[in-house]
C-alpha cells in the first residue's frame, strides 16, 4: 500500500471516531437487504460511514453526485471496492453528468436519497417512477423544484428541520467558506467591503462569520422580509448596483440563477473576489466571464479580464466551501448525517407506506439522532 493510501485509510478512521452520532443511526437501521438505493450526493470523506454502514446492513448502493466539483475520486473508488456501484468523478462534464442521472434510473432504484433533486425531477418530467416507493430531500433549492411537482412517491423534506437549519445552514457553511477563502487566497477580510446576496439561514451566517472575521458586511436581498430582517440584525442592506463598484469580495447565497449578472460584473470594482456558497452552480453569470482571458493565478482562483480591470472568480462558481475547502467540520457533519440516517431508516420503513405527498421528516423521526 502507498503512502497516500495509507493516508486515505487513516483518514477514513479518523472520520469514523469523530462521527459517533452517524455510526450509531447506521447501526440502529434494519436489513436492507430489499432496498437499491440512489445516492445523489456530495461525495467527499465524511460521506464514507454512511454508504459504507449502508452497505454493511446490505443495501445495494448506486452513487451519483449533486455537484461534479465536490467529488472526491477517491472516496468514489473506496466505495465502489466496498460495494457500491457508481457513475461520479471530479469535473465530469455536465452531459456526463446528466448521464449519471439516466444510470441511476435505469439501475432501478427502490429508494432514492438526494442532494437538489436530480433524480426525482427528472422522473417527474416524465410522469414514469419506476420502482421508487420513498425518497429523502437535503437542500433548501431541491425542495424549491419539488414544490412544482405532483409527487408519485412520498418525498420527505429534511432541510428545514431546526436541527439542520439551525446548525449546517445557519453555522457551518459560512464558518467553513471563509475559512476556505483565507487558505485558498492567503488574505483575511480586513479592511475588506464584503457583500453578502441572499439573507436565508446560509446567507446570515455567512454576514455573522465574515463580520467575525474583520470584514466590512453589507446585505443584499430581495425578499422584503428578509431585508426587514437584516437591518433589524443590524446589517447595511443594499441595493446591489449601488454597492458592486466598491466591493472586495461578494458571496452569493441565493440558490438561485445569476444573481451576480453580466451586467453587475461589468460594473464590478478592479481586483474584486467573486465566490458562491449556494448549491445551485450558476449564481454568477460564468458564462459571460468565459469570453474575457483568464489565468489560474491561485488554485481554484481564476483571474479575469474585463475591460482594464481583473476579476477574480473561486472555485469557477461553484459552492466554494465544498469545492476548495473540506466542508463541515467532522463534529458538526455527524448530526447532519445521523439525521439523515435516521431519515433513511424511515423511508425503508414506515414512511414508504406513507401517501404520495412532500413532508417534513417527522420529529419522532430525527430526534433520535441527537
Amino acid at each position: 500500500m502507498s503512502s497516500q493510501n495509507e493516508m486515505f485509510i487513516k483518514e477514513i478512521a479518523w472520520s469514523r471516531r469523530h462521527m459517533v452520532r452517524t455510526l450509531r443511526q447506521v447501526e440502529a437501521l434494519p436489513d436492507l437487504s430489499h432496498v437499491r438505493m440512489a445516492c445523489n450526493m456530495h461525495l467527499d470523506l465524511k460521506m464514507i460511514p454512511l454508504v459504507e454502514g449502508l452497505l454493511k446492513k446490505n443495501a445495494q448502493i448506486f452513487l451519483t453526485t449533486c455537484n461534479p466539483t465536490t467529488v472526491q475520486d477517491d472516496v468514489v473508488a473506496y466505495l465502489v471496492a466496498a460495494g457500491a456501484k457508481a457513475c461520479a468523478w471530479r469535473n465530469m462534464s455536465d452531459a456526463e453528468w446528466r448521464d449519471s442521472w439516466e444510470q441511476a434510473i435505469a439501475w432501478r432504484p427502490t429508494h432514492l436519497c438526494e442532494m437538489g433533486a436530480d433524480i426525482t425531477t427528472l422522473l417527474h418530467q416524465r410522469g414514469e417512477f419506476g420502482d421508487v416507493v420513498a425518497c429523502l430531500e437535503a437542500t433548501g433549492s431541491g425542495v424549491n423544484r419539488l414544490n412544482d411537482l405532483r409527487p408519485g412517491y412520498p418525498i420527505f423534506n429534511w432541510d428545514d428541520l431546526p436541527v439542520k437549519e439551525g446548525l449546517h445552514n445557519r453555522h457551518m457553511v459560512g464558518l467553513t467558506a471563509w475559512q476556505t477563502f483565507f487558505q485558498t487566497t492567503h488574505l483575511t477580510l480586513h479592511e475588506k467591503k464584503v457583500l453578502v446576496i441572499g439573507y436565508g439561514l446560509v446567507g446570515q451566517g455567512v454576514a455573522a462569520a465574515a463580520k467575525a472575521y474583520g470584514g466590512q458586511v453589507m446585505v443584499a436581498e430581495r425578499d422584503p422580509a428578509r431585508r426587514l430582517q437584516a437591518a433589524y440584525d443590524g446589517w447595511h442592506v443594499v441595493d446591489i448596483d449601488d454597492v458592486i463598484a466598491s466591493t472586495d469580495v461578494v458571496a452569493t447565497a441565493t440558490g438561485a440563477k445569476k444573481v451576480v449578472s453580466a451586467t453587475l460584473l461589468d460594473k464590478a470594482k478592479d481586483g474584486i473576489f467573486v465566490l458562491n456558497v449556494g448549491h445551485v452552480a450558476e449564481e454568477i453569470d460564468c458564462e459571460y466571464l468565459k469570453q474575457y482571458p483568464t489565468e489560474e493565478v491561485m488554485p481554484f482562483i481564476n483571474a479575469y479580464q474585463l475591460n482594464g480591470k481583473t476579476l477574480y472568480l473561486m472555485a469557477n462558481g461553484s459552492m466554494l466551501n465544498l469545492t476548495a475547502g473540506f466542508g463541515d467540520s467532522l463534529n458538526a457533519f455527524d448530526v447532519t448525517l445521523a439525521v439523515m440516517a435516521s431519515g433513511i431508516k424511515h423511508i425503508v420503513t414506515d414512511g414508504q407506506q406513507a401517501e404520495k405527498a412532500i413532508y417534513l421528516l417527522p420529529q419522532s423521526v430525527w430526534e433520535k439522532a441527537l
